[in-house]
């Protein structure tokens, strides 16, 4: 018997997809907003598809900010955007 992989939807293409193809956003008790690569960071978590348009997508929406119930500067979405550019270029 195959163990099920839990679902999560991307905030940018709004699609289900398994855990583990998705990126997590994750608001630390601090309150301080980074990409969550192993997916064990403590904190409330967000998904969004290893795409760096996904990505642009959740900037555009503000969705991040939305789903996290908080402001979130630009300087953010820029951090988050360049860790997804190094981690799509480690991985590749």
């Amino acid at each position: 018997m195959t163990k099920k992989m839990p679902q999560r939807m991307c905030l940018g293409c709004r699609e289900m997809k398994p855990k583990n193809e998705l990126t997590r956003a994750v608001k630390t008790p601090e309150g301080e907003v980074l990409l969550d690569f192993s997916g064990k960071m403590p904190g409330r978590g967000a998904y969004i598809c290893h795409d760096a348009g996904c990505l642009k997508k959740v900037t555009k929406s503000n969705a991040i900010a939305r789903a996290f119930k908080t402001q979130i500067s630009q300087d953010i979405y820029e951090d988050l955007n360049n860790q997804m550019e190094k981690n799509e270029t480690s991985t590749s």
